[in-house]
């Protein structure tokens, strides 16, 4: 599938969550069999040959396309979740947002040393949730990768907080 057919797919919604906002609804999407089979395949083919141990999903969108792709690849699926989700020991890490800050966690024992990880999420926006999923990758002592995401909208200039991490988006808003 195209990356058009993959957009014909992707719902504008005007003025949501806030007026001014053009919001990227993945809704038709994910009730597409044949554009989550397509999403799935993108995804393995552009991360096949990287060498990935783990996948780090973000919650929550990013658990619907980890899953599928974690088990065709067959790897551990690791869930970057927000505090006291998480039941076992846990890493967080602090980031800034634009108004106050927050924070993610995954589980102490949830990436080795030397764990090469993909981190995969539905939307790359202004980059501060991935940023802080990558720094809690290497605090657990995991190289990121990649990233990887359904939809980049390059006009917030996400990819720039990422630094030299490789990006992989199937579907690129200028």
């Amino acid at each position: 599938m195209t990356e058009m057919e993959l957009k014909s797919l992707i719902r504008d919604i005007p003025d949501f969550p806030k007026p001014g906002i053009l919001f990227r609804d993945i809704t038709p999407l994910l009730a597409s069999p044949d554009g989550l089979r397509a999403v799935n395949d993108a995804f393995v083919e552009r991360v096949k040959d990287l060498g990935i141990t783990k996948i780090a999903a973000v919650e929550a969108r990013g658990f619907l396309f980890a899953t599928p792709l974690a088990m065709q690849l067959d790897i551990g699926l690791v869930p970057v979740r927000k505090p006291g989700k998480l039941p076992h020991e846990t890493l967080s890490f602090d980031y800034e947002l634009e108004y106050g800050t927050d924070t993610l966690e995954i589980h102490a024992d949830a990436i080795g040393e030397g764990d090469k990880v993909l981190i995969i999420d539905d939307l790359l926006a202004t980059g501060g949730t991935v940023g802080a999923c990558v720094e809690l990758i290497k605090k657990a002592g995991g190289e990121v990768t990649a990233c990887a995401f359904v939809i980049e909208l390059a006009f917030l200039g996400g990819a720039a907080k990422l630094g030299d991490v490789p990006i992989i988006s199937l579907v690129t808003y200028e």
